[in-house]
């Protein structure tokens, strides 16, 4: 079976290896092809190397700091909540709402997005942009998101101040 699968993987790598011919056809077209036609005068072509970048070793995290924010500034050129109200209350009658990340460029791996309430962290890092609150008390709240690797902050957006309405009904 070894041998039989090391075969097959020689059989397929084999086209890639293949010479390219560019001849012009009947019509005047040049054409380029993995195969000399016969009674028709074919150039080999010459390719130039593949290009190759070598694979680097992943960076050491920086020393941490009590506030690593200059140093990741160039990581994310935006990274700020969207999708609260910035005049009027939010109205959410059991505290559950979900708000949204705009980030650029994409979250890189291994980095998470984590929401800061009242400058407190909630709930579990995620990787998602979409991001959920679960019965946040009425009242005016400072919500801010930061993108973690760990426990080591990379990033944190602006605080965005918001007040929840929750009606309860009898």
């Amino acid at each position: 079976m070894g041998r039989t699968f090391l075969y097959i993987l020689l059989l397929i790598a084999l086209p890639a290896a293949a010479q390219i011919y560019k001849y012009t056809d009947a019509n005047g077209n040049t054409v380029y092809s993995d195969h000399s036609p016969d009674g028709v005068q074919a150039q080999p072509v010459e390719l130039p190397p593949l290009n190759r970048v070598e694979p680097q070793a992943p960076s050491a995290p920086a020393p941490s700091s009590t506030d690593t924010r200059p140093a990741a500034r160039s990581a994310y050129e935006v990274l700020e909540l969207t999708g609260l109200p910035s005049e009027e209350a939010l109205r959410a009658n059991n505290g559950t709402f979900t708000v949204n990340v705009l980030i650029k460029p994409r979250l890189q791996a291994p980095h998470q997005l984590r929401l800061i309430l009242d400058d407190a962290p909630y709930g579990q890092p995620s990787n998602v942009p979409i991001l959920q609150l679960v019965n946040v008390d009425r009242g005016e709240h400072r919500l801010a998101v930061q993108v973690i690797d760990g426990e080591a902050i990379i990033q944190q957006s602006p605080a965005v101040v918001f007040t929840v309405q929750r009606v309860h009904k009898p």
